[in-house]
């Protein structure tokens, strides 16, 4: 599942209308990348597919955006239960002050499950989902805090795995790490489309290349151009997706 459904949204902030008219079909499986000059809406519309977008008072949205057919925005939607399946990694590493352990087991225990031995496991296969395990598997008890930036975004990435979503939103998930960490989360991309649903924000075209199966490329609030990544960085439709793309502007 992670079949995500967008028609004719609109997203104003206030009187700035933010988000104009977007439709856009994200199938299950893929890693779809966000792409476009800073304030042009990619992240407001990533952040609509798990209603983060609620926590800022004055906005507004019309439209539907659906996920594994269910309206996101109906009336009487469970928001927990929703960010439990969408789940979200930052753009800066945001572990909890806890130990390694108790940041992955958190979500679990959050919702309900008191069996030890089923966290513990969970907690294992999402470290090691995250290529993470074999760097802490010794210092589970230590604090979050002491692994390094690229770790702390690993354990972040693991941390909403743990959970089961069916949905990952990435905003800009390696813009704040070196080069070597960039390329471990750049990795894991790859690995989690096996389970889940990717959307990442990026402002690195390269990186967009690299991981994703599709590219959608927005200007000013608007959806321009999407399709296969291939076909977006080596024959866009639209004059505008190319001069972004040749560094004729944005």
């Amino acid at each position: 599942m992670g079949k995500i459904e967008a028609k004719e949204v609109h997203f104003h902030y206030g009187t700035f209308h933010a988000l104009k008219g977007i439709s856009m079909d994200i199938t299950e499986h893929k890693v779809v990348a966000f792409i476009g000059p800073s304030g042009c809406g990619k992240s407001t519309f990533l952040r609509l597919f798990n209603r983060m977008n609620d926590l800022i008072p004055g906005t507004q949205l019309d439209g539907s955006i659906r996920i594994d057919g269910r309206d996101i925005y109906a009336p009487g939607t469970d928001v927990d239960d929703l960010r439990k399946n969408v789940g979200m990694v930052f753009q800066r590493p945001n572990p909890f002050p806890k130990s390694i352990f108790d940041n992955i087991a958190y979500g679990l225990r959050v919702n309900g499950i008191k069996d030890k031995e089923f966290i513990r496991q969970r907690v294992e296969e999402s470290l090691r989902g995250a290529a993470l395990w074999d760097e802490v598997k010794n210092k589970l008890n230590a604090s979050a805090y002491a692994l390094s930036g690229g770790q702390q975004q690993r354990l972040c990435i693991a941390r909403a795995m743990a959970v089961s979503p069916s949905v990952l939103l990435m905003d800009e998930p390696a813009s704040a790490l070196d080069p070597i960490s960039t390329a471990k989360v750049e990795e894991l991309i790859c690995e989690l489309r096996k389970e889940v649903t990717i959307v990442i924000v990026t402002h690195n075209m390269q990186q967009a290349s690299r991981v994703s199966d599709m590219t959608a490329f927005f200007y000013m609030g608007e959806l321009v151009e999407y399709d296969e990544t291939k076909t977006i960085f080596t024959n866009p439709h639209e004059e505008a997706t190319q001069n972004y793309i040749t560094g004729r502007f944005g």
